[in-house]
């Protein structure tokens, strides 16, 4: 693990991180509440499941996470947001924990070799591939997908890409604040 994503004993940064923290979970509980609630919604052409946008916010938060706490307290959040959500949907939790997982995993193996030459690059990057990672699989496992062989609507995977996409802004805004008062 690099220096700058060690986690710390300073106070300041160990409030931080419990503030990330506690976000991090209510954006994943968050996204899946949407979801159970409200099923799908539409922007433009595409419809999307209610939590997307959430979810896409939640990316930034993690990457924030990292900075100050390191990546055992993500896996951490995820594993207590699936259990959380657990009580909406068992199944939406099991599908939205293996996609946060596995999409933090993909925005990890990104984000860390790219941050100290161009940081706000791997933010972009490593939430757009964790976001397709994430958005792949929840489809997939929640099985909100209907696609022959892939089992996946291109209509939908598009619509979860676009509203996570929008959420790249503020996650560069919250990281960036962060990095600088660190």
């Amino acid at each position: 693990m690099s220096a700058a994503l060690a986690p710390t004993k300073d106070p300041l940064m160990t409030k931080r991180a419990a503030i990330l923290t506690a976000l991090f979970i209510a954006l994943i509980w968050a996204a899946n509440y949407a979801t159970n609630r409200w099923g799908f919604v539409t922007l433009g052409p595409w419809a999307f499941t209610a939590g997307t946008y959430a979810a896409g916010l939640s990316f930034g938060v993690r990457d924030a996470l990292h900075e100050v706490a390191g990546r055992r307290l993500v896996v951490v959040a995820i594993a207590i947001g699936a259990a959380f959500s657990a009580f909406l949907s068992p199944a939406l939790a099991l599908a939205s924990g293996a996609a946060f997982l596995f999409g933090e995993s993909a925005d990890l193996a990104i984000y860390l070799p790219l941050r100290r030459r161009h940081w706000a690059g791997a933010v972009v990057a490593s939430n757009l591939a964790g976001a397709v990672v994430d958005t792949v699989l929840f489809l997939w496992i929640a099985s909100y997908a209907n696609i022959p062989g892939l089992n996946l609507n291109w209509d939908t995977f598009t619509g979860q890409m676009v509203g996570k996409a929008l959420m790249i802004l503020p996650a560069l805004v919250l990281v960036g604040w962060l990095r600088r008062r660190r």
